[in-house]
């Protein structure tokens, strides 16, 4: 008897196992609608990363460098530094990928030299190991001549956090700049946000 209910018992976990299947985002459009967490997702990072590389292509420095490049026919070289996650989420990977991205668009509107990103963090270990420490932003400038460019785009993610009895909210804020390296003169900034939140 009691082997025949642990049989039962085995068969109902391995046939409710069963019950669940995997899916993708064709089989289930709306698969990557719900948030999941008050943590950030990709979409929570896109969104972000849109609003403000949207901003950037449509602002006065661009049309600077455009105008530049069709002028003189030398396109202004640009730098992408890291974007320094200010949250206590673990998205190091995904902030690499958005830089990868950016490095893409800027490279694809034709009016810039992009300096690439491999060649940055060789350079990045090489002023490390010079200044036997942390690499921080006062080396920037050093960094931007040592890679030939005149702008370094850059930025920070962080987040602010409230709770209540019956709700908690996260607030998100992607903030990117663009640096003429000479005079340290900020050429564009832009701060994007958006909020999640768990309501009971």
């Amino acid at each position: 008897m009691t082997r025949t209910l642990a049989l039962t018992a085995m068969a109902a976990v391995l046939l409710s196992g069963c019950s669940a299947k995997y899916v993708r985002d064709t089989d289930v459009p709306t698969l990557d609608k719900p948030a999941m967490s008050t943590g950030l997702d990709r979409a929570d990072l896109d969104r972000l990363y849109n609003e403000n590389i949207q901003n950037l292509l449509a602002s006065p420095v661009m049309a600077e460098w455009q105008n530049t490049a069709v002028r003189t026919g030398k396109k202004p070289a640009v730098a992408i530094f890291p974007i320094v996650n200010e949250t206590t989420e673990h998205i190091d990977t995904q902030l690499d990928a958005l830089l990868s991205k950016l490095e893409t668009q800027l490279v694809g509107t034709g009016a810039l030299a992009v300096v690439s990103r491999q060649r940055q963090q060789q350079l990045a270990e090489e002023l490390r190991l010079q200044q036997s420490g942390a690499f921080d932003a006062a080396q920037s400038a050093k960094l931007g001549r040592m890679l030939g460019a005149k702008y370094y785009v850059t930025g920070k993610i962080y987040d602010s956090a409230e709770r209540t009895k019956g709700a908690r909210r996260v607030q998100y804020f992607l903030f990117m700049q663009v640096i003429e390296l000479e005079t340290s003169l900020v050429a564009w900034q832009k701060e994007a946000a958006l909020s999640k939140g768990l309501l009971k």
